[in-house]
């Protein structure tokens, strides 16, 4: 998903000028945050001194919160905001996918929704997918295509540098417009969802926080210099997807590109929504519910229910701004925030309290804002 919305960052930095620049730095920095103290979370130091993973997921972070209150209260809560902010990401996926097939070959009679029912079709292996091995691979192939287009782009905005103007950049700017870019930035980074599960996956555990560190800052380099240069290589006329500027045989070749990384980039989403829902079936003590057979049937439902929201959903643009502004703002900076104050307030230095304060409350002004805009939205088309 962060692939699409790093194409959205060169209109992002249309509405926010040189806001937008210091924006992309300052989201890097405060996801990367919530990712460590997310983890830190998973661990408690023992009778040594030593740290000790205790916990393993989302979940059990959240219950080890809530447990005063209720044993399963937060889990349930979490397990419930991961799971629609996975399955909102499939369709988009399936939709996105519709959209660029569409655009990129207008001449053949055939509708967006008819092309993402093509699609659909090519991601039914999906539901023998078991272990994240088979995911991660086609991770790494999504990453690779990822670079391919993000190469294209800057390669062609290098050879207009020519026409290039600092003028480009703005210094007013309309709130509304604003609050939009602010989205786009900081959801071009979220990742936390992922966080536990690849942490508890890695050779090195110890190595995270360094990967973490590097990753960002790798992701900030590129996406700042990626939105600067399609910016001011077409100033005002920048489109909200920045491929629609290229010109029409470059626009194809990245909206094919485009198509095989949203392709490859649903098997992760799905699969960590499959794995919630048939770990909580299979909690139980009964070996029929820990039948292939039933984790079967989980993945071809999951699998259905995204074809059927991609079909009869009306304004799912709009609906995923404002589940999004919901899920994604809770998962990314309110609940990692809440966690870290709950489970190490004793531990916490003065800076490290005011830190996590400070995340919780933009998390809550971006979540507020998100979802007045999307309901205004909303609003406007069912006037």
């Amino acid at each position: 998903l962060q692939g699409i919305f790093v194409l959205g960052l060169p209109y992002a930095l249309l509405h926010s000028g040189y806001s937008g620049l210091l924006l992309i730095v300052l989201a890097a920095a405060l996801c990367c945050y919530t990712g460590k103290i997310l983890i830190a979370c998973l661990y408690e130091e023992n009778e040594d001194g030593q740290l000790v993973r205790v916990r393993d997921t989302y979940e059990d972070i959240a219950n080890a919160c809530c447990k005063k209150l209720s044993p399963n209260l937060g889990g349930i809560v979490v397990n419930v905001t991961q799971v629609v902010e996975l399955i909102m990401t499939c369709i988009l996926y399936l939709v996105v996918s519709g959209n660029l097939v569409a655009h990129s070959f207008p001449y053949v009679p055939v509708t967006e929704k008819t092309w993402s029912v093509i699609a659909f079709i090519t991601l039914l292996p999906c539901i023998f997918i078991r272990t994240l091995k088979i995911v991660s691979k086609l991770s790494q192939l999504c990453s690779l295509v990822h670079f391919v287009i993000i190469l294209v782009v800057i390669t062609y905005c290098l050879t207009q540098m020519h026409q290039w103007s600092w003028a480009k950049f703005k210094l007013s700017l309309e709130f509304e417009d604003f609050l939009v870019s602010i989205g786009v930035i900081i959801f071009s980074y979220t990742s936390q969802i992922f966080l536990p599960t690849l942490e508890g996956n890695m050779k090195n555990p110890g190595e995270f926080r360094c990967m973490l560190n590097w990753t960002h800052f790798f992701a900030c380099i590129l996406k700042t210099t990626f939105a600067l240069t399609a910016f001011l290589t077409w100033g005002e006329k920048t489109k909200e997807v920045i491929t629609d500027n290229l010109p029409s045989f470059l626009e194809i070749l990245v909206n094919l590109c485009l198509l095989t990384k949203a392709l490859l980039s649903y098997p992760l989403p799905f699969f960590a929504a499959t794995e919630i829902v048939y770990s909580c079936i299979s909690k139980g003590n009964h070996s029929s519910y820990r039948s292939p057979l039933l984790a079967l049937a989980v993945r071809g439902s999951f699998l259905l229910l995204t074809l059927l929201m991609t079909m009869f959903t009306p304004h799912f643009a709009l609906l995923m701004g404002l589940s999004g502004s919901v899920t994604g703002a809770a998962m990314t900076f309110l609940l990692p925030s809440l966690f870290h104050l709950k489970l190490k307030w004793k531990k916490l230095s003065f800076l490290e309290k005011c830190a996590d304060i400070s995340v919780f409350i933009l998390g809550f002004l971006c979540s507020l804002a998100g979802i007045v805009c999307s309901i205004k939205g909303l609003l406007e088309v069912f006037g």
